[in-house]
């Protein structure tokens, strides 16, 4: 429909494909013969320039035959007369699941559209931890370091937090030792009018002071204990396992025997997190 192999498989079967195909005539009226004079040879044609054997040649800013054929309009003999040639768009593509034939890109060319854009991305569902602040690393030694759980879905998310194995795969550049919370932690779900919303009561998580440092809508602060193990100077890296529940609203939801709507259940996913937290200090 959108693309170019529709106008070749029509050229294909014989049909015409040509910019005119789409106009008609009204009714009764007359078609019209539209007659083209010929070109015509000129006795005199323009000369050439004073300077044309004269002139040393560049080659990179003189065009080529494909160039001027490109613009038969203006034929630029000279690099800086080239334009950029305008071409319609041709085709429209879109990225579908292989499995569940979900839209996961459609691009949008209106800029007007409001329409709702599937959201199928990890990065829509997985809790973003990032570094909020690093003390003085030094070698062997306890350093406390802040970090930030942002929970992306609306619904309140469970979140724990584990040390790696011995013998895994993924921890490959871990140079220091963490101490995790051995606590679940509560994300509250993601709400955009909170911030504007000042008559609502904030919920009670109980949190540890301990473990927890500040909490903020769908934001929490929380300590985790670094010990520097390698005493180069390459940064200190640590690795851990993030595993939290996922609740996929995006299927659709079935009906339990007595009728009532069946809440999607709850997958439990882990996630491999490796942080850099910088040079030791001297």
């Amino acid at each position: 429909k959108y693309g170019l192999g529709s106008r070749l498989q029509r050229q294909r079967s014989g049909a015409p494909v040509s910019s005119l195909a789409g106009l008609s005539l009204k009714e009764g009226e007359d078609q019209k013969e539209i007659s083209i004079e010929p070109a015509q040879a000129l006795d005199e044609v323009e000369l050439l320039p004073e300077d044309c054997y004269t002139r040393p040649v560049t080659l990179p800013e003189v065009t080529t035959l494909r160039q001027r054929l490109l613009q038969p309009d203006f034929q630029p003999a000279g690099a800086p007369q080239l334009h950029p040639k305008h071409k319609h768009l041709l085709m429209k593509r879109s990225l579908r699941c292989r499995k569940c034939e979900h839209n996961l890109s459609k691009p949008e060319f209106n800029p007007t559209s409001i329409k709702f854009k599937i959201q199928l991305v990890a990065v829509n569902y997985i809790p973003e931890v990032r570094i909020m602040s690093i003390p003085k690393l030094r070698y062997m030694k306890e350093s406390q370091v802040l970090l930030t759980v942002t929970n992306p879905v609306e619904n309140i998310t469970h979140l724990t937090l584990a040390p790696c194995e011995e013998g895994d795969p993924d921890d490959i550049n871990s140079t220091a030792k963490v101490l995790l919370p051995s606590k679940e932690l509560v994300l509250a779900g993601k709400d955009a009018a909170a911030e504007y919303d000042e008559l609502a009561e904030p919920l009670d998580f109980q949190d540890d002071p301990d473990i927890v440092a500040f909490r903020k809508s769908n934001k929490i602060g929380l300590f985790i204990k670094v010990i520097p193990q390698d005493e180069k100077d390459a940064d200190v890296t640590v690795s851990f396992k993030i595993r939290h529940d996922f609740h996929n609203f995006a299927v659709p939801m079935q009906l339990s025997e007595e009728g009532s709507d069946g809440a999607p259940e709850a997958t439990w996913l882990s996630h491999h997190v490796e942080l850099r937290l910088g040079p030791l200090a001297p």
